[in-house]
């Protein structure tokens, strides 16, 4: 596959650590959020993955932008888009919580940071939220406050990387639950620090509201990192997929909905919350899911997955496309995830598939892999 150069300009932000991270070996970025995602370092995308789940690694993530709703009525509003009961949510907790429309689309799949009762951080996925926000404010008349704050994030990711906040930042860190946040002091500011990631391999993430405290917490983790044997890193596809954690706009997108992408205990349909889509899933599940995302297992050593490829069964009756894929080391073989059209969403279906040109077989499992 050819790589061709991202051309930067003001309306593709880099982030505070970018000067850095080109110094450290980034050779790839993406496009997210409109800023720049780096998507590989020096070395193969393999190592990375091998060093992530026996060390640890420093990415810049400022890309997780943050969609700040405070005000009267930020409960309300923020309940209002997503299908999640927050009634009972609290303070110095994360809450992964799909956001949809009113024909219970999913726009963005979130996590929900409650700062306060009347304050809220949305830390987006690959998707706009601002402008949908503000147009239910407007209409629905709320008393809130709705921008983008600025606060940049570096996450902290591996089985080490409990070690090496401690020896930065000291033993209250080991206190911090998963999915929980507190405040942290480092060169005289307090950073919000959560025990959360993009990786299963444990983790956190720093949310930079003071750029040059921030910068010197992110230098100092390298400066001490060698015993931990830190690398910069980002994001890696081949761990992401293994462990099943869902990429907005590439395994899920605006065309799907929550029940159909395995988010049922995130879908509370017998609380008297009120939110956007609600009627719409009941009707969803009385009937049943017409479509479900799963994974699957190719008998093929590699795979680039640049758009949906589709899956047809021995028949070659069209079932679903895969949205994402690699080769895993674990399985030896590449593994994906994939929407599947009823009736042949089914632990063990045959499929097929074809790859530059070549046909493969595989079979349909759950998720998450492991």
């Amino acid at each position: 596959m050819k790589n061709y150069l991202i051309s930067k300009s003001r309306r593709l932000r880099g982030t505070p650590y970018t000067s850095r991270i080109e110094k450290q070996g980034v050779t790839a970025y993406t496009v997210y959020n409109h800023m720049l995602l780096p998507t590989k370092f020096e070395g193969t995308l393999e190592d990375a993955y091998h060093h992530l789940k026996g060390h640890v690694q420093v990415w810049d993530v400022s890309v997780q932008r943050q969609t700040e709703i405070n005000g009267k009525d930020s409960a309300k509003l923020v309940q209002l888009i997503t299908c999640r009961d927050l009634s009972k949510s609290k303070i110095g907790r994360c809450y992964y919580a799909p956001i949809i429309d009113h024909k219970a689309k999913l726009i963005s799949d979130p996590v929900i940071l409650k700062l306060a009762e009347d304050r809220w951080w949305i830390s987006l996925s690959d998707s706009d939220l601002e402008l949908f926000a503000k147009g239910l404010a407007i209409g629905k008349g709320y008393d809130v406050n709705i921008f983008e704050a600025k606060v940049d994030i570096f996450s902290v990711q591996g089985p080490k990387s409990l070690s090496l906040m401690e020896k930065v930042l000291g033993p209250k860190i080991k206190e911090l639950k998963f999915f929980g946040f507190d405040y942290f002091e480092f060169g005289g500011s307090k950073h919000l620090i959560a025990r959360s990631g993009w990786s299963k391999q444990g983790g956190f993430e720093v949310y930079m509201e003071h750029e040059e405290a921030g910068l010197a917490l992110y230098d100092k983790l390298f400066e001490v990192g060698d015993e931990f044997n830190l690398k910069p890193g980002c994001p890696n596809l081949i761990e992401r997929i293994e462990s099943s954690l869902l990429s907005y706009g590439n395994d899920i997108d605006i065309g799907d909905n929550p029940l159909e992408c395995g988010f049922d205990k995130y879908v509370n349909l017998d609380s008297d919350v009120e939110f956007l889509g609600k009627e719409e899933l009941k009707r969803v599940k009385s009937e049943g899911i017409k479509r479900k995302l799963m994974g699957v297992k190719i008998d093929a050593q590699q795979i680039a997955v640049n758009g949906s490829i589709n899956l047809y069964d021995n028949s070659k009756n069209f079932i679903g496309e895969l949205r994402s894929g690699s080769y895993n080391p674990m399985f030896k073989q590449v593994i994906g995830i994939a929407m599947i059209n009823k009736p042949y969403f089914n632990v063990s279906q045959e499929i097929k598939i074809n790859i530059d040109g070549k046909d493969y077989s595989g079979r349909l499992c759950d998720l998450p892999f492991i």
